[in-house]
């Protein structure tokens, strides 16, 4: 169950806790923490994506080490134990990056669910909101790292020989094939060898809901011949759309582990 219902997190609301992890790319202008403080679903705890990743390197977005993450989610108050929402604000869908690391850190993935529609879909159906701050009492997060679940450029680049697994890029079709240049300065177009391509828009119906699963298993069938493989990592950017996919390829696949190219093409891409 990665994806939750509206109807399901309102009647639910006050046994799980809730993330607000929407994220926007530099472009738009626009800043989550600011929009979570103005507007936000009751009990909800705000995850900065940009503060929360690693630091000291140029690389965006990158999974901070396991003591940190313990930290981090330790001083957001959740627990082990606790049952999670994520939701966002955005057009990216960030909040499936926020799912990804959770799962990654070795929370029960049957315990990590994204709100399906995000905060427009809550307000669009005029559904309680505010700008209440949650008061937190810090936890004591114990976490561990799922590394199969990630891949680096070293893999990546055996891969394109050896084809251990597919690579499947959430980029737009016109970045992928070289034919715009990349939104983040230093980057060359293209893509990874041997890699495939299903942007990351595709799985989502205009309201920024999920598409049907049998919407999704056609989607998925223009790269793969049969939808219950495991072997699949996925790539975009930065790893926040790469996230996307790999949640709409687990709705399609049960038997899947959510799996990304940590660095993909903020990585790969460099001149």
């Amino acid at each position: 169950m990665s994806l939750v219902e509206t109807d399901w997190l309102e009647k639910n609301i006050d046994s799980v806790k809730v993330i607000d992890c929407s994220w926007h790319m530099p472009q738009t202008k626009r800043r989550g923490l600011e929009e979570y403080k103005n507007q936000h679903i009751p009990n909800s705890i705000f995850f900065d994506l940009d503060a929360n990743s690693k630091k000291g390197i140029d690389l965006p977005h990158m999974l901070v080490g396991q003591i940190d993450w313990g930290q981090i989610i330790s001083e957001m108050g959740i627990k082990n134990e606790d049952e999670i929402v994520i939701y966002d604000n955005s057009d990216v869908i960030s909040s499936c990056r926020c799912w990804f690391n959770f799962i990654y850190f070795g929370h029960n993935p049957k315990l990590v669910h994204v709100l399906n529609g995000g905060l427009k879909k809550w307000v669009k159906e005029n559904r309680k909101v505010t700008n209440d701050v949650v008061n937190i009492e810090r936890s004591n997060y114990k976490s561990f790292e799922k590394n199969e679940l990630v891949k680096n450029k070293e893999q990546i680049d055996i891969n394109i020989d050896e084809q251990y697994f597919k690579v499947i890029d959430a980029r737009s079709k016109e970045r992928f094939e070289g034919k715009v240049p990349e939104p983040r300065k230093g980057l060359r177009s293209g893509k990874i060898k041997n890699s495939y391509c299903i942007p990351f828009n595709l799985c989502l119906n205009e309201d920024k809901t999920f598409k049907s699963k049998a919407d999704l298993k056609l989607i998925f069938k223009t790269c793969l011949k049969n939808i219950n493989e495991k072997n699949i990592v996925f790539s975009c950017g930065s790893g926040v759309t790469a996230c996307v996919l790999a949640l709409a390829y687990s709705l399609i696949n049960d038997k899947y582990h959510p799996c990304i190219y940590d660095g993909s093409w903020a990585e790969y891409g460099l001149v």
